[in-house]
């Protein structure tokens, strides 16, 4: 089903689902019940959840990368053995290469975020995807158990453990310690805190449709900002205009895009949220600036 079929009540009540506690059968079922065109809630419920197998665009036997899972230290996480567990993507080559931290939505480390570890080391990044879950047994194989498993940790921690997985990143002996970010959703959000937190070790940060950084904290970014919105985003883009504000009040070096005619979770290409165009151009311009920041 195309999302020009998806009636707007139907995309409304899916965010609802990916940002509450609300479980698919209630999803399935109030989407059944919702008066849209022919009576088709439930398909339409049912188109948005995502397949995996459309996500794939790299193989993770592509002759291009090299593909590990890994642990790192993470003190002060939830991880109470202080390690967690990510997917590390390498180019092929002796390197050093330049470092970019991928970061899931809430849901951990799903295919489409592997998939987006891929991408970047075919463009010559050294590439690592922690995954919040792993304290929990990591990624749980559907994003209904991952979304329930990211709320039963605690949020502040994991945000210590993507900056762990950042430091982990840029120290790494494949890097050439210059480190990037970028993330989509609740790892938009990761990315704007990373830019306030890691100050001069963070050199560009490209979040995805995230909740604004701490307005407070606005004054510690020193990385480059390239942040990308949905225009048909309520949640998200309610903190864009301060956030804005804070960004040009500390001279904080930024672009910010908003990208016509597309929802929250449009670059995830496994469900019918995806807009190719808005998605293709908005990596483009991320991978731009790595390139130009990190190399």
């Amino acid at each position: 089903m195309k999302s020009t079929q998806i009636d707007p009540k139907i995309f409304d009540l899916y965010d609802e689902y990916c940002h509450s506690k609300m479980s698919r059968r209630e999803f399935l079922d109030r989407a059944a019940v919702t008066s849209v065109a022919g009576g088709a809630g439930f398909s339409m419920a049912m188109a948005l959840l995502p397949n995996y197998a459309k996500a794939q665009t790299i193989s993770f036997t592509d002759k291009r990368i090299k593909p590990n899972y890994v642990t790192y230290p993470s003190k002060d996480g939830n991880s109470k053995n202080n390690f967690m567990r990510g997917y590390l993507v390498a180019p092929v080559g002796k390197g050093p290469f330049p470092s970019v931290l991928i970061v899931h939505e809430n849901r951990g480390l799903n295919p489409y975020i592997e998939d987006v570890a891929r991408r970047a080391a075919t463009e010559g990044f050294l590439a690592f995807a922690p995954d919040a879950l792993y304290p929990v047994g990591g990624y749980p194989g559907n994003d209904d158990d991952g979304k329930a498993l990211q709320k039963q940790l605690d949020r502040n921690k994991i945000f210590v453990d993507m900056k762990n997985a950042a430091l982990f990143l840029k120290n790494h002996n494949l890097s050439n310690g210059k480190l990037g970010v970028t993330g989509f959703c609740f790892g938009g959000a990761v990315s704007n805190y990373l830019a306030t937190e890691l100050k001069d070790n963070l050199l560009a940060s490209a979040p995805f449709y995230g909740s604004a950084a701490k307005l407070e904290e606005v004054k510690n970014i020193k990385a480059k900002m390239l942040i990308h919105y949905a225009s048909d985003d309520p949640r998200v883009n309610a903190m864009k205009e301060d956030y804005e504000k804070a960004l040009k009040a500390n001279k904080v070096d930024y672009e910010m895009f908003v990208y016509p005619d597309t929802k929250h979770g449009f670059h995830n290409n496994s469900t019918p949220r995806y807009k190719k165009d808005a998605a293709d151009l908005a990596w483009q311009r991320t991978i731009q600036l790595f390139k130009k920041r990190l190399t």
